[in-house]
């Protein structure tokens, strides 16, 4: 779906106040201990791949910019989000006082990078290259775990990117040149996020030649809404999807972008969610997109389906402070 600034975020509700010794980032260097930012090793991510907890996460409008929208919904939900999905253009500069901010409250940001205004073609030829490579600096320069979804929703026709612009092989050649240009700068402190959306009955398409590989993908970030039409059931809107990546990719899969439509069915579509990520051990979180878009998206919406959220929330399976997973 279409989207403006929207932000994701997932922390836990232990987690949030920041402590004066979290205000300057640290980093777990490749052989463990930590280590100053500035000129450190580059933060290890590997143990935030598939952590024993799950990711609990939110998208507000403001966020990470602001952590205000962040405390407001903990306090509705009764849990801190411990991810930050924020949207970011092409052209934009890293947010790295946003993520600081995701990050001094236990929390990690993902950026959901928007290649509009530009080809994917042009992107892997090296067009845009000075500018990846300053991005890629201030990252590495930050030292900070990040996560990074590039172009997603690449499966649908509704984007630039997407497959009426453009080809599988062109994606993929994209996506591996970004991911090079930020390892040649060091910078190898972000989760790199490959973010389908669902398939769709009748207009999908074959999800494996968009794949950029193992070695440059750490995390698949589903997309996918319940809505009025669709199945009131996990399986029921993902199951085919999830079945389909799992005969080309074993990585850890989070779900980027969720939310279920108000009205009679939010609460069941709640619980759904809860139980399908509670059940799914290669599901490492999800993050509600709590947004008035196409639909009410916002838990505010449906008071039932706020309070199931909140009930199912408090589940400790959910929520943790990603600066102490080492």
């Amino acid at each position: 779906m279409t989207r403006t600034l929207a932000v994701v975020a997932l922390m836990s509700l232990t987690a949030f106040v920041p402590a004066a010794s979290a205000c300057a980032p640290t980093a777990a260097g490749r052989h463990g201990g930590a280590v100053a930012a500035a000129d450190a090793s580059p933060y290890d991510v590997g143990p935030l791949l598939h952590p024993s907890k799950k990711y609990f996460g939110v998208s507000r409008p403001k966020a990470p910019h602001s952590m205000e929208p962040v405390l407001d919904w903990a306090r509705k939900v009764g849990r801190q989000p411990n991810l930050i999905v924020y949207y970011a253009g092409w052209g934009d500069s890293f947010d790295a006082s946003g993520t600081r901010n995701a990050w001094n409250s236990g929390a990690m940001t993902v950026a959901s990078w928007e290649p509009h205004g530009t080809t994917l073609t042009r992107i892997a030829d090296g067009a845009s290259d000075s500018y990846l490579r300053e991005y890629a600096k201030a990252v590495r320069r930050l030292n900070i775990p990040i996560a990074i979804s590039f172009a997603d929703e690449m499966n649908g026709d509704w984007e630039e990117w997407g497959t009426t612009e453009t080809t599988p092989q062109e994606y993929v050649r994209a996506w591996r040149h970004v991911h090079d240009v930020f390892e040649a700068a060091g910078a190898t402190n972000v989760i790199w996020t490959w973010s389908p959306n669902i398939v769709q009955p009748g207009t999908h398409k074959d999800l494996s030649p968009l794949y950029p590989g193992g070695a440059y993908v750490d995390w698949v970030g589903l997309i996918g809404y319940f809505t009025d039409w669709d199945p009131h059931s996990f399986d029921g809107l993902f199951g085919t999807t999830l079945t389909e990546i799992a005969r080309f990719s074993r990585k850890p899969q989070l779900l980027l972008e969720t939310a279920a439509m108000p009205g009679r069915h939010r609460a069941q579509d709640v619980r759904a969610l809860f139980h399908g990520v509670t059940a799914s051990p290669g599901l490492v979180g999800f993050a509600w997109f709590d947004h008035k878009a196409r639909a009410d998206w916002r838990l505010d919406a449906s008071p039932e389906g706020a309070a199931e959220f909140r009930r199912l929330s408090a589940d400790d399976l959910y929520g943790f402070d990603v600066r102490k997973v080492r």
